[in-house]
């Protein structure tokens, strides 16, 4: 089983994750006594290795399913289903007990050369912050450990729950060691002192806006948070050595939508810090493109808010068009961000190798907003066959972070925003971001999105978060953890929707000559070839945008679902725990 504390309290009872006794009695290894581990560098490695399996998976990264992505279903947590589980492998601990034991194993405290033993230890610290970080999302306090629990140390098997205020500290602690520690020589898939500033910048992120914004946690310390952001993304800004990728030579010329498709991410490394490596050769594929172009896969597409957010090409606000809610699919997509097009097909989008014009295509997406982000040739289409790396940490990420931690400290100034949103911006040839016209004038249609953010700095934290959401869509479920650190969960209760159609009849979308939708009122008529949409799948059968899963109720309680619950099985076996408010 996969990440779990292997525990027992005695004969017959079962430990925090239902395991047995038998695996808390073997040690990682069975070659070797416990004693005499990490005589070697090579011994380090070869153990720390197994800690990069934490790390997501290829599905984890592009497959988010807040309210950027829509599908043909909706997930436990945003239709309002979940309910308190008999077991999770969410509330399992046996990744931290193997980190923890090389951190308490005498060989390696003890090892012959302290440098290559704190490299190891930095190594192991960074995972154990991956840890906890998880577990204070899902579940804000948790027990911490910082050794291994063995079957007899029942004081420690059956603690409460720490504060999250001492978890965060910790894993600040960690992750400074590992800074300290990690090597600095930038490697796409090891983890250096730069995954490690990235990860600090993005935990402080995450915890001082969830201290600002959950007032009702009562939990000190926002703005001290906030600052480590902002200095671990700055002393990164500043050593790394880590540039925003904008070269013009990669698959498809255009350096955003390259930064994706790139099959290896040596070849985009100047942004890449860290990701998961896949191989044609080695059959290490994943499944991304089928689940993009599949009729079979849940049909993604983005949502009509996300698409309404891209700026026009002159930095404009799309959304203060008159008209534009109703606006069709060719209109609105014209002199957009280039980050639209390169998101998702627009008219005049070819595959990666190809010269044929495609428009969107509705067997495959929801909303007709069809994703082209990772997308590379034809052939890795089928079921498991894409191999390209996939991109875990990049520097586009540590600049976002920088500038939300400034703005919501109220020290930003015209120069944060040089050093960081232009370069983004730039890359895709877009103006600045003002901060100054952006405070005098708030975006009123953000603004009715982010009904929490207030203040003199209002504007521009507003057009960070336009920035994040548009820059990180499809990458590592951003979207869904900036939702709950900023408390605005009511926007997984909106409809979701998709492209606006005027009314029944034949639409060409990308302007081709050829129909490509047939919106019909009453009885299908017979199918002439462009895709079929009833006009009750909008939201006006005389006119509308495409409504998706609307017959899904969408519930999200703020006095409870910003955490996940306990399992009952570890609550009835640990009475000192207890269960999160409201579940």
């Amino acid at each position: 089983m996969k990440n779990c504390i292997y525990i027992s309290l005695f004969a017959g009872l079962m430990a925090i994750s239902g395991c047995t006794k038998e695996f808390l009695e073997r040690y990682p290894t069975d070659q070797v006594a416990p004693q005499n581990f990490f005589r070697s560098e090579n011994e380090f490695i070869s153990y720390t290795n197994g800690f990069y399996t934490a790390l997501p998976a290829a599905g984890d990264v592009y497959g988010e399913a807040a309210d950027n992505i829509i599908k043909s279903s909706v997930p436990a947590e945003i239709s309002g289903t979940r309910i308190v589980p008999t077991t999770d492998g969410r509330w399992s601990w046996a990744e931290l007990r193997n980190i923890n034991f090389l951190l308490n194993n005498p060989s390696a405290l003890n090892y012959k050369d302290p440098a290559v033993r704190d490299r190891y230890f930095g190594l192991a610290k960074f995972f154990r912050a991956v840890f906890y970080f998880e577990k204070v999302r899902w579940y804000g306090d948790v027990p911490w450990y910082g050794q291994v629990i063995e079957n007899t140390d029942l004081e420690n098997l059956m603690k409460a729950r720490d504060p999250r205020t001492l978890i965060m500290d910790s894993i600040m602690a960690d992750l400074d060691f590992a800074i300290q520690h990690l090597p600095t020589a930038r490697n796409v898939e090891r983890v250096t002192k730069w995954t490690a500033l990235a990860l600090k910048s993005r935990i402080a992120l995450y915890e001082g806006t969830w201290r600002k914004y959950h007032t009702e946690s009562n939990l000190p310390g926002a703005d001290r948070f906030l600052e480590l952001c902002a200095e671990a993304s700055l002393e990164f800004m500043n050593e790394s050595g880590y540039t925003i990728y904008n070269k013009t030579s990669g698959p498809s010329g255009k350096p955003y939508q390259d930064l994706f498709a790139s099959l290896n991410a040596d070849d985009v490394m100047e942004e890449v810090i860290l990701a998961r490596r896949y191989s044609n050769e080695l059959a290490m594929r994943h499944n991304l493109q089928f689940y993009i172009t599949a009729r079979t896969q849940g049909k993604p597409g983005l949502e009509k808010s996300l698409v309404n957010s891209y700026l026009m090409a002159n930095g404009s606000r799309f959304t203060d068009i008159q008209g534009y809610e109703t606006m069709e699919f060719y209109e609105e997509v014209q002199n957009r961000d280039p980050r639209l097009a390169q998101t998702i097909r627009t008219p005049g989008y070819t595959r990666i190798g190809q010269t044929t014009s495609l428009p969107p295509d509705f067997e495959a997406t929801m909303t007709g907003y069809q994703p082209i982000k990772w997308m590379n040739i034809v052939a890795m289409d089928g079921n498991s066959q894409s191999y390209h790396d996939m991109v875990l940490f990049r520097a586009g990420e540590v600049l976002l972070n920088y500038a939300e931690a400034k703005a919501e400290l109220g020290t930003l100034t015209q120069e944060d925003l040089d050093r960081s949103i232009k370069l983004l911006r730039d890359r895709v040839g877009m103006p600045n971001l003002n901060m100054t016209v952006a405070n005098a004038n708030p975006d009123p249609y953000l603004a009715d999105a982010y009904r929490n953010v207030s203040g003199p700095n209002k504007g521009v934290v507003l057009e960070i978060r336009r920035e994040r959401r548009i820059e990180l869509v499809m990458e590592n479920n951003q979207r869904w953890e900036d939702l709950l650190r900023w408390k605005e969960g009511h926007l997984l209760m909106r409809p979701f929707l998709g492209m606006y159609f005027p009314g029944p009849g034949l639409y060409d979308l990308n302007r081709d000559g050829r129909n490509d939708v047939e919106i019909y009122d009453g009885a299908r008529p017979p199918a002439t070839g462009p895709y079929q949409i009833a006009s009750s799948e909008l939201t006006n059968s005389a006119g509308g945008n495409i409504y998706t899963n609307r017959n899904i109720i969408k519930t999200f309680r703020e006095d409870r679902d910003y955490l996940w619950p306990l399992p009952i099985e570890d609550l009835e076996l640990n009475e000192n725990l207890e269960q999160n408010p409201n579940w």
